[in-house]
């Protein structure tokens, strides 16, 4: 049998072009100027953040600087001088809560569902198109259902005769239902991502499809899952659209809020009158005074942005963690 070989005479050979590729003998013109469009990208990007924190740390200093602790402590007031926020991170804080307890377990074993047990049909491709679907809705619609359904319907969960029906519960639950689409497609994604030869190799030694999932697929997908509910946590800490159609307070009166600053954790919280720390800053950044509008805004934007850094480098820490035993 004859065998054939390609001649190497005349025009450069494919191992020749490829090796000088791999030299960088070459100069890729579009590759570098998309290179240079997506740094000038992310340079103007960073550019505006830094002013943006920069101008918000330069008008609320003066805040801390001059009432320090009281600003943190006190409550919503019509005096712009004696004006705070403690009852706004409180409400903020019953929040991020309801969506960790809520959204977090249901989104997470939803997700496991659709990816490890439900047959690839389509029922399943409906589902998974309508939930790609509701992450896209705006969160004003969710404070319209949450109006709907835990305010009205459902009396905002409160058994008192006579009591208001907008109450922190019904906004927690409502801020819940907002993210769980985006805590199922991040989880699920994750899940995805997990390399096949980790599932044979659980099944090849004998392992069921629960164990396969508990020992293998959740602790390497654990890195995307935090990092899904990071995303999830500081978007519901975040929305003012769905509180104030909910019913948050968005007055200036110190009783109307309801929430007891030295009761932080009281559960009975869950069931008053309530605001949050965006309708706070919402409700400021209107007011005609400057110092509302400036300095005061500008302080609890500080006191947002705190809160939210806590929280999520709690989860960072955790999917450090993770990170760290999977790569062991």
């Amino acid at each position: 049998m004859a065998l054939t070989t390609i001649s190497t005479s005349g025009a450069p050979t494919a191992q020749a072009q490829v090796e000088a590729a791999l030299r960088g003998e070459r100069v890729d013109v579009r590759g570098r100027i998309f290179e240079i469009v997506l740094l000038s990208s992310l340079f103007v990007s960073l550019l505006i953040l830094a002013v943006l924190v920069f101008r918000i740390i330069g008008d609320g200093a003066s805040v801390y600087t001059d009432r320090g602790v009281d600003f943190l402590e006190g409550r919503l007031s019509s005096d712009e001088t004696r004006a705070g926020i403690s009852q706004g991170l409180i409400g903020s804080l019953w929040i991020a809560l309801g969506v960790i307890v809520i959204s977090l377990p249901l989104g997470i074993a939803a997700a496991i569902y659709l990816e490890e047990y439900a047959p690839r049909n389509r029922l399943t491709r409906f589902i998974e198109l309508n939930i790609r679907n509701l992450a896209g809705v705006p969160s004003v619609v969710y404070g319209l259902l949450g109006l709907a359904i835990f305010v009205e319907a459902l009396n905002g969960f409160s058994s008192n005769e006579g009591a208001s029906r907008s109450t922190l519960a019904a906004a927690a639950v409502t801020l819940a239902v907002l993210v769980l689409p985006v805590v199922i497609i991040t989880t699920a994604e994750a899940i995805r991502a997990v390399p096949s030869a980790l599932r044979e190799g659980a099944y090849g030694v004998g392992a069921t499809r629960w164990e396969v999932i508990r020992t293998q697929v959740l602790p390497y997908a654990a890195p995307g899952i935090l990092t899904g509910a990071l995303l999830s946590i500081a978007r519901a800490v975040g929305e003012a659209a769905p509180l104030i159609v909910v019913g948050a307070v968005t007055g200036l009166l110190g009783g109307t809020g309801g929430l007891a600053p030295g009761d932080v954790f009281n559960p009975d919280n869950l069931f008053h009158r309530f605001t949050a720390m965006p309708v706070v800053v919402t409700t400021w950044a209107k007011q005609p005074e400057e110092m509302f509008k400036i300095d005061n805004a500008a302080a609890a934007i500080i006191a947002m942005m705190v809160f939210i850094i806590v929280i999520n480098s709690i989860a960072i820490v955790l999917r450090n963690r993770f990170e760290r035993k999977r790569a062991a």
